[in-house]
């Protein structure tokens, strides 16, 4: 599990320098900039995925229910003290965006992924090292 788990922290950590190099600095960029937001969505989806299958593969290894919903893996996750309830709150969130992104990509409220993109990258960083501390 250890090898998984350290190659998905991989492919998180280049999803977030994905998001981090092409989300420009300003919101009226983001809108007009087609490239930067197919970069900066399929990157965060990407991210959220990933983290998701972090926390099933956690849950899994301590033998705990398997949750019905992405969402909850993380407010199972909460429930171990693996991670804050905090923390789980704001990825319950991202999982809500990615659904919204991967189903509904024309509906997509660009200031909400400018501000994922500009001040909740922390949020996966924060996650993986809880992760990392218990694989």
């Amino acid at each position: 599990m250890a090898q998984v788990i350290n190659s998905k922290l991989d492919s998180l950590q280049r999803c977030l320098a994905r998001i981090e190099a092409r989300c420009p600095v300003l919101l009226e960029d983001l809108l007009t900039d087609l490239d930067a937001q197919d970069v900066v969505v399929l990157n965060l989806s990407r991210a959220v995925q990933i983290s998701v299958d972090m926390a099933l593969m956690v849950l899994a290894s301590k033998q705990a229910p398997s949750p019905d919903t992405m969402g909850k893996a993380f407010e199972a996750l909460a429930e171990l003290n693996i991670i804050s309830e905090a923390l789980s709150m704001r990825l319950r969130k991202a999982v809500g965006f990615r659904n919204l992104a991967v189903h509904s990509y024309d509906a997509i409220r660009w200031e909400i992924v400018f501000a994922i993109a500009r001040e909740h990258l922390n949020d996966f960083r924060d996650f993986a090292k809880h992760i990392r501390q218990h694989v």
